[in-house]
Parts: C-alpha cells; sequence; structure tokens
C-alpha cells in the first residue's frame, strides 16, 4: 500500500472515532462558590430582676454585701434600733457579711403559772335575788363592726413634676423634680426614725414612721432640717431640695405605689 493510501486510512479511522463520542464536552462554573448565609442567632430570653432579699420564715436574715442595718431595717419595715437591740448589737455600723439577723420581733416568753386546786367548799342556800338571776337568761350584747383601718392622709412632700415613677422592684417609690434648696415636707405626721447616709444609693434621707405601719422616705436632700427621734406635722418642713427628690410610701416591709395615696394634682 502506497504511503497516500495509508495516510488515508488513518485519516478515515480518526473519523470515525470522533463521530463515536456522544455527548457535549462538559461545563465548569468557575465563579467562586457563595458563602453560607448565617441564620441570625435567637435572642437571649432577658435575665430576670432579682427581688430585693427577705427574711426567713423564722424571722432571720443573712447580710449580704453592701447591706447595712440601716437598709435592712427599712427593707422590713423596722426601726434599726429595734433591730440592734433585738441582735445585741453594741454598734449599728458593725454588722458583716453571711451574720444572721433577727428583723421580727422575738416572741415573747409567755409564763403559765399553775392553779391550785380549791379547798373545801360550803354549800350555802341561795338568797332569793341570786335565785332570780339565775332563772333570767342574759341579753347577748349586740356584736361591734370592726373599725376601718384607714391610710394615713398624705399629701405631696414636694412641689414638681414627677420624673420617674413607681416600677416595682427596680424603683421602689417615685422621683420629683424641683429646684435646689426647695421646701421638702413631711407628707404625713409622724416620727423621724432615721436620718442621714446611711443606705446606699440614697444620699441624705429621712425617714418618718407613720400610723397604721406606713413609712414614707425622702431621699437626695440637699440639708436635713429635723433629727431622729423628732416628731413632725403633716406639712412641716423637713429638708431641702437637692437635684431630686426620691419619694417612698411603705406599708411595713412593702413599697407601695405613691401616687396611689397622694391627692391628684
Amino acid at each position: 500500500m502506497t504511503r497516500p493510501r495509508i495516510a488515508l486510512v488513518l485519516l478515515l479511522v480518526l473519523l470515525a472515532g470522533c463521530a463515536g463520542r456522544k455527548g457535549s464536552a462538559p461545563v465548569y462554573d468557575a465563579r467562586p462558590p457563595k458563602a453560607p448565609v448565617a441564620k441570625p442567632a435567637a435572642a437571649a430570653p432577658a435575665a430576670p430582676v432579682p427581688a430585693a432579699p427577705r427574711a426567713s420564715a423564722d424571722g432571720l436574715y443573712t447580710v449580704k454585701r453592701g447591706d447595712t442595718l440601716y437598709s435592712i431595717a427599712l427593707e422590713h419595715g423596722a426601726d434599726y434600733r429595734e433591730l440592734a437591740q433585738w441582735n445585741a448589737l453594741e454598734d449599728p455600723t458593725k454588722i458583716r457579711v453571711g451574720q444572721q439577723l433577727r428583723v421580727t420581733a422575738p416572741e415573747q416568753n409567755v409564763q403559765v403559772s399553775s392553779v391550785r386546786a380549791p379547798g373545801r367548799v360550803e354549800s350555802r342556800p341561795l338568797d332569793a335575788t341570786t335565785q332570780k338571776a339565775i332563772r333570767e337568761e342574759p341579753k347577748p350584747e349586740a356584736a361591734k363592726a370592726p373599725e376601718p383601718v384607714a391610710a394615713a392622709q398624705f399629701i405631696w412632700p414636694a412641689k414638681g413634676r414627677v420624673l420617674a415613677g413607681f416600677a416595682e422592684p427596680r424603683s421602689k417609690g417615685i422621683d420629683i423634680d424641683g429646684t435646689p434648696g426647695d421646701p421638702v415636707v413631711a407628707a404625713a405626721a409622724g416620727r423621724v426614725t432615721y436620718m442621714g447616709t446611711g443606705i446606699p444609693g440614697l444620699g441624705k434621707l429621712v425617714v418618718i414612721k407613720h400610723d397604721n405601719g406606713f413609712i414614707t422616705v425622702y431621699a437626695h436632700n440637699r440639708a436635713i432640717l429635723v433629727k431622729e427621734q423628732q416628731a413632725v406635722a403633716r406639712g412641716q418642713r423637713i429638708a431641702e431640695f437637692g437635684t431630686k427628690l426620691h419619694f417612698q410610701i411603705r406599708k411595713g416591709a412593702a413599697a407601695v405605689d405613691p401616687l396611689l395615696y397622694l391627692p391628684r394634682s
């Protein structure tokens, strides 16, 4: 076979091989892969605001960091002098973390005396008056209706608009706006149980105890004009306004919304 024929045969073989292949050439995507879309993280639930610590069922309270005897007394509706007496504290400023304090009045020991058996009883005849009294049935007394326990008659302790309202447990009272030096007056008649700076975060404050277990607190004053154990009248000037007045009304150990007790302006 001549060379031209051999070349022709090889060309035909090559063409036949190419014709036998089916399908198209693979296509490759040269673009960079897309970054995966991150799913938004679920929002973490808000942490609950811890409530103010309270005494145990047996009337004992464990001192925490930042506590003072004055703040403990206020939170439990007591006078700090009573706490000092119940716990035999000579110095009210000396309490330690972890110490247990009695914050309720200790129970009084009731002494029961023995009753002696009566001696010999002589029998005597009853006179006519006694016999008549025995035969007549006594008339039951009309039950007296219990007297309602009224709240103290409160007035506004200062003139000014309310800056912040009551929001237990974060805010145990209301904040009132005013001018430094303006008068702060007692919201009701009572007795001053504390004045000073012994409760953290309240500055110079006055605590007044009223009838029916009510307590009022006047904080952030510029100056205090009363003394402890002093009796004050409703509307009497007790302090000078500072940057603002933080005012609380408490019923025993519980803080209540002052706007429910103050007259509407």
